[in-house]
């Protein structure tokens, strides 16, 4: 089989205009040097990436450059082998690049350097720092290449770069997008990459999918967008369909590698992971985002009677209390209460605010598969009654949520005033409850915590579901 063109593989190819030379002639010069080859579909993608209109800015600087593709493509061969030639041959180029988990920028780093060995690449690299957290490859020129995972906050503090990779692009919400995107606006002429695969459902992937709509939307200005995949109603046994979505199959991704993905993986699984098919569904949220920012209010209202929840995630990190705030006109309000550090602050704070709030409090729940279950006793010693949800509760409880929203009768404080809350809300997913179609919140499918949403929704249930008045004063005779 013959090599493809980037231009007759890509499933969707949105090229920025007005590219005039490329940096990419000099990085592959140097390449071929160095005994290291690119593909033909590599080259076209490195020369588009790299390319520069006549003002000798990069034609994607602005919009960025998005490549969306199956695993065991090459991707990280391909833009880490470019860059690290980049920095050896343009001084005080600093290079940020961040995956969203540890292992995987571990696992870039000891790729990238392996290139210090190389023979004729070696006399341009002046060290290499290994110290977790502060990883780095030095060029003898004071170039620079960064690495860190988003999940330790790496990046932040950080005041300038030129390049910055973000790696498993798949995981990347705004928020974290708004954090590190500035770090290059010091930059005479930034460059933006986002590699990824297609998102799972709960990854979140809001940063990734908008530039993906805005690139089939037609308002891809500045921006180069790949994405290498199968057509969406190929044969998932089609040998042709794998070798359309991964150009590195058969020669370097072999049947074999391929063939096991198929036998171990879901369909919708394998679909994503070998076929680079997006799920055109992922997008669909637990919780509507338009419903959700409708429901929004900047103040808490006077008056109502609070009810508490207290919840956890599954590895005991943190401790949340939720709280919903019941209004005399039926509506409600709900926030955040109380996050901890579980690791570093414990949990028994929580059982001292319960009880000093417990006299005007219509309920406190728990879960009884919540890790939070294990203040019960403390609590019950302090003479807080804990209304404990079973299974089919908890599916009452998501019910009442989702039904109050859609009919504008939950109210929330703005997202930047509760952030936790409201990546949880984003990271959201569902698991069914047994065979009657109930629905609650999944704490082990989401990638996110999403003990904040799930503390509240108790809370919630609670304020509904108590008959406990409180405040009520005996009559003193």
């Amino acid at each position: 089989m013959s090599e493809r063109r980037l231009s007759e593989l890509a499933q969707r190819l949105v090229k920025p205009e007005g590219i005039t030379s490329s940096d990419f002639a000099m990085i592959d010069k140097a390449a071929c040097k160095a005994g290291i080859h690119f593909d033909l579909w590599q080259k076209g993608f490195l020369y588009l990436l790299f390319g520069k209109r006549a003002d000798g800015k990069y034609a994607c600087g602005s919009g960025g450059a998005v490549l969306s593709s199956c695993r065991q493509i090459g991707k990280t061969f391909t833009v880490g082998n470019a860059i690290f030639i980049l920095c050896a041959g343009r001084a005080n180029t600093l290079v940020i690049w961040t995956a969203h988990h540890t292992r995987t920028s571990d696992e870039t780093f000891a790729d990238m350097c392996d290139m210090t060995h190389n023979p004729k690449l070696a006399r341009y690299v002046e060290n290499v720092r290994r110290a977790n957290g502060q990883q780095e490859i030095r060029f003898t020129n004071g170039s620079r290449i960064m690495f860190g995972a988003r999940e330790n906050g790496f990046g932040r503090g950080l005041h300038s770069a030129d390049i910055e990779v973000f790696d498993e692009a798949q995981i990347l919400t705004v928020k974290a997008l708004d954090n590190l995107i500035p770090i290059v606006n010091t930059s005479p002429n930034p460059l933006v990459v986002f590699m990824g695969n297609p998102p799972k459902p709960g990854d979140q992937s809001e940063a990734f999918g908008e530039k993906r709509d805005l690139a089939l939307g037609g308002d891809a200005e500045g921006m180069l967008y790949v994405e290498l995949a199968a057509d969406r109603d190929a044969d998932s046994d089609d040998r042709e369909a794998w070798a359309k979505a991964n150009p590195s199959y058969p020669k370097r991704t072999s049947e074999q590698a391929i063939m096991r993905m198929r036998n171990l993986l879901a369909e919708d699984s394998f679909r994503r992971e070998a076929l680079g098919i997006w799920d055109e569904h992922v997008a669909v949220r637990a919780i509507d985002p338009k419903l959700w920012k409708q429901s929004e209010t900047m103040q808490v209202p006077d008056g109502g009677i609070p009810s508490f929840a207290l919840d956890m995630p599954p590895d005991r990190s943190t401790l949340v209390i939720g709280n919903a705030l019941k209004l005399h006109d039926g509506t409600a309000l709900i926030q955040m209460a109380a996050i901890e550090d579980a690791h570093r602050n414990g949990t028994q704070w929580a059982v001292e605010w319960l009880r000093e709030r417990w006299p005007e409090t219509a309920a406190v729940v728990i879960d009884a598969q919540s890790p939070a279950m294990s203040l019960l006793s403390e609590l019950q010693k302090a003479h807080v009654r804990v209304t404990i949800t079973s299974m089919a509760e908890m599916g009452r409880a998501y019910g009442r949520f989702q039904d109050m929203l859609n009919d504008g009768q939950l109210k929330h404080l703005p997202d930047d005033a509760q952030p936790q809350l409201a990546a949880a809300v984003r990271g959201a997913i569902t698991r069914n409850l047994g065979a009657s179609g109930a629905l609650a919140w999944n704490k082990l499918g989401a990638d996110v915590d999403i003990s904040p949403l799930v503390a509240c929704t108790l809370a919630l249930y609670g304020a509904f579901t108590s008959k406990r008045v409180p405040g009520r004063k005996q009559r003193v005779g």
